[in-house]
């Protein structure tokens, strides 16, 4: 007999892809049986489901920029430069400013919304 040890069974990792697919046979599913209740009830959940996908997506890239008239934040270092980036996130925009004289440093400004877009 060999002392030779078995190498370890490495666990698999489960791959992005791999849930993406799970997702999309169970989407499938519930449209087949949505489908097979009634026509008209799958058609109503594919448009109704279609129309919150849309709705998701134009919502979280919608322009954070500010409205045109409005004033960016501006302190001693900043003053006189636009910003580079206007981020949007849990009801407060960001403002990046990159300065010509530290070229790898970002300055930022955080300024809460009063009303909402």
């Amino acid at each position: 007999m060999s002392g030779k040890k078995k190498p370890a069974a490495e666990p698999e990792e489960s791959s992005r892809a791999a849930g993406a697919c799970v997702l999309v046979v169970l989407g499938g599913v519930v449209v087949a049986a949505a489908f097979a209740i009634d026509e008209a009830a799958g058609v109503l959940f594919v448009v109704a489901t279609a129309t919150l996908a849309l709705w998701r997506s134009v919502r979280r890239t919608a322009n954070p920029a500010p409205p045109p008239g409005d004033t960016h934040p501006s302190c001693r270092e900043c003053a006189g430069h636009e910003p580079a980036r206007v981020e949007a996130q849990k009801g407060v925009l960001i403002y990046e400013f990159t300065l010509p004289h530290r070229p790898n440093h970002t300055h930022t400004h955080t300024v809460r919304e009063v009303t909402e877009r």
